[in-house]
């Protein structure tokens, strides 16, 4: 448990952002500590919400002097818990939600600097405005911020041909702990002067600094995009049918998302979204292409239908019925809610081990759950699955939700043994905490904790997230 700040402290820290730039009162709190899954509800005496990089800094510093916790807050889309204040009420919330400028776009060199309480939608919008691209795309966009996007080293679909949000990132601006700047705002794509500071905050969810400004990487707009839906019979043919895009469009395959069954049936019962093929089929696939030859992603399918690895597919004939294949997909984690509790898992393997994988994890949660309903989807095209887990029909929802750590160790048993990572991009949080010390070797976990006492030797960053112990 963290010492509750003194009466002083907080009024100290809430004078830095001015009577506009704090809630007190419960009711206004609210939106700021509970997130999306509700498994976490939090407590705080302050919300803070800065205005500029200066605040930040004027916050950490007293925070530092008084040993008052800090928990940083983007848009609180996160899914593990990581920016929750613990429920005794005694850290401090701050929040980037008034720190939303887009301060340049530079089209010649394919970058944008941004704060980093702007959201992924305005950030996406700014580049197109420029005739560009950032490629960083989530179910969340409108609400989520970059500064978490980073904090978490966030993924979503894209992932495939663009990388994570480390990949999209050339500079940060850091506040620390003891609120000194780090002031890493670079666009250069080489520079080979040291250590690479910038990667150690990126990924630390908000545990080693608060991330205030950041220069991301542009790519050129696609002018076109080839977008399908395909059922296929089993993960092997996806993966197979993978390679084949890979072998035919190359870096223009930018999409390939699994989608099972039980997935399609779920979104079109409850959120008002057609089935794009109206074949049922054990496993289907969107993927998308972005530039490719004209006819390339056909002549792929048509070869692929003679191989077996495809049984039918819908290509989008406009933007409209692209956008609809999408809402389809962005609507899959949304349409679990009406289907009662669901034990959600953000994992990862090689993507030749993914059949494998879920041959293994299927057998072993029905074991341990009779009746629970899997819905496998996500990333498929760089190894990110959701092995999402929905409780026996007429089961007691809370019930249900109370066997989530021994799902957990039994889906991530299984994940482990194939190679993989118990957090693809949601991170650690609060949620996966207590499995670091299982997954990460002790020499792992010894230089994790030297940089965070070295980053912040009180402690006061984000504590109870991320390392064990800690």
């Amino acid at each position: 448990m963290t010492r509750s700040p003194s009466p002083e402290a907080l009024a100290r820290l809430a004078a830095v952002v001015g009577e506009r730039g704090v809630i007190r009162d419960t009711h206004g709190q609210e939106p700021y500590l509970h997130e999306w899954r509700d498994l976490w509800h939090g407590k705080t005496p302050l919300v803070l919400r800065p205005a500029s990089t200066d605040e930040v800094s004027r916050i950490m510093a007293i925070a530092h002097e008084t040993d008052t916790a800090i928990v940083p807050q983007g848009g609180n889309t996160g899914l593990v818990g990581g920016q929750i204040p613990n429920p005794d009420g005694s850290e401090v919330l701050l929040s980037l939600d008034r720190m939303t400028r887009i301060i340049t776009v530079d089209a010649a060199d394919f970058s944008i600097t941004v704060e980093g309480g702007a959201t992924l939608a305005a950030v996406q919008r700014a580049a197109a405005d420029a005739d560009r691209l950032f490629p960083l795309s989530l179910a969340s966009e409108g609400s989520c911020r970059i500064g978490g996007n980073l904090g978490s080293n966030a993924g979503g679909v894209n992932v495939l041909a663009y990388g994570n949000a480390r990949d999209l990132c050339l500079g940060l601006e850091v506040v620390l702990a003891d609120g000194r700047v780090l002031n890493l705002l670079r666009s250069l794509r080489k520079d080979n002067t040291g250590y690479d500071l910038r990667n150690m905050f990126i990924g630390s969810e908000g545990t080693l600094g608060i991330i205030t400004k950041a220069v991301l990487k542009l790519f050129p707009r696609p002018r076109r995009h080839d977008t399908a839906f395909v059922a296929v019979p089993s993960p092997q043919a996806a993966v197979t049918l993978l390679a084949r895009f890979r072998q035919r469009a190359n870096s223009a395959v930018v999409a390939f998302e699994l989608i099972p069954e039980i997935a399609v049936q779920f979104v079109s019962r409850h959120m008002g979204v057609s089935r794009p093929l109206a074949q049922g089929s054990p496993w289907f696939v969107l993927s998308e292409f972005a530039d490719a030859a004209e006819g390339a992603m056909e002549h792929a399918l048509a070869d692929a239908m003679e191989e077996g690895l495809v049984t039918d597919a819908a290509l989008a004939q406009n933007e409209t019925q692209r956008m609809a294949f999408w809402e389809l997909r962005e609507k899959l984690s949304d349409s679990q809610k009406f289907e009662g509790g669901s034990i959600k898992h953000d994992v990862s393997v090689p993507v030749s081990r993914i059949p494998d994988f879920i041959a293994a994890a299927i057998p072993a949660v029905e074991a341990f759950m009779p009746g629970c309903r899997y819905m496998c989807f996500g990333h498929m095209g760089d190894g990110n699955l959701h092995f999402n887990v929905s409780q026996p029909i007429g089961m007691d929802k809370q019930a249900y939700l109370d066997r989530w750590p021994e799902m957990s160790r039994i889906v991530h048993d299984v994940v482990l043994a194939h190679g993989g990572s118990i957090s693809a991009e949601h991170g650690i949080g609060q949620l996966k905490r207590d499995d670091m010390s299982r997954i990460k070797s002790p020499v792992e976990l010894d230089v994790m904790r030297a940089l965070k006492h070295m980053l912040d030797p009180r402690g006061i960053l984000n504590p109870g997230k991320v390392l064990p112990g800690a």
